[in-house]
C-alpha cells in the first residue's frame, strides 16, 4: 500500500469539493481548481474526507496512487491558504519592480525585462524589489512561473550574480588561482 496514497484529506471548514467521474473540482476561500484524474483511480467523498483507491497492485497504478493523492492534497492546500515561491536578486543593480501587474526585472541585461503573470499569479515585491514573491492557488502554476523567471539570470558561481529561491545555495567556484605568480 502507497504510504502516501492511503492517507485520507480532511477538508476544512469552507471546502467544497465537486466530482463527476474522475474530474475532481476543489472550491474554497481563494478560489477553484479543476483537474481530470486518471480513470484507474477510485476517488471517494466521505463526510468532508477525500480517499484514493487503486484497483490493483501493478506498478503503474502503485505510481498513480500517491500521485492523485498529492494533487489532490496540494488543490485543498491551494484554495485554502495558496503557494508562494520567494525569488532573491543577488548582484549590483539586481531589482524587480512592478508595472501595473506585471514585474520589470533588472538584471544586467541592456534592456528591462518584462513578466506578465498568466491568470491566477500575483507579484509582489520586498526590500526595494530585492526580493519578489509569486503568489497563487495552483502549486504547478507557481513554481513553473517562479522557475521561468528564475532562468531569466540564474545565479553564477563565481560572484553570485543572479536571482535565487530563497534558502538556495549556490555552491560558489574559487576563480583563477595561479594570476599572482605567472610571469
Amino acid at each position: 500500500m502507497s504510504r502516501i496514497g492511503r492517507l485520507p484529506i480532511v477538508l476544512p471548514q469552507g471546502v467544497s469539493v465537486h466530482q463527476e467521474g474522475n474530474r475532481v473540482s476543489v472550491k474554497g476561500p481563494k478560489g477553484e481548481l479543476s483537474q481530470e484524474f486518471h480513470p484507474n483511480m477510485n476517488i471517494t467523498l466521505d463526510e468532508g474526507v477525500l480517499h484514493v483507491a487503486r484497483p490493483d497492485d501493478s506498478k503503474p497504478n502503485k505510481a498513480l496512487h500517491g500521485l492523485t493523492r498529492a494533487l489532490l492534497a496540494n488543490m485543498v492546500i491551494g484554495v485554502t491558504s495558496g503557494f508562494t515561491r520567494r525569488l532573491e536578486f543577488n548582484g549590483v543593480g539586481y531589482r524587480a519592480d512592478a508595472d501595473g501587474d506585471k514585474a520589470v526585472l533588472l538584471v544586467g541585461f541592456s534592456h528591462p525585462v518584462r513578466i506578465t503573470p498568466p491568470p491566477g499569479i500575483k507579484f509582489s515585491f520586498e526590500q526595494n524589489g530585492h526580493i519578489l514573491i509569486v503568489e497563487g492557488i495552483d502549486k504547478q502554476l507557481v513554481g513553473y512561473v517562479a522557475a521561468t523567471i528564475r532562468d531569466v539570470a540564474p545565479p553564477e558561481p563565481y560572484l553570485g550574480k543572479g536571482i535565487a529561491y530563497a534558502g538556495e545555495v549556490i555552491r560558489r567556484k574559487a576563480g583563477k588561482a595561479g594570476k599572482a605568480g605567472a610571469k
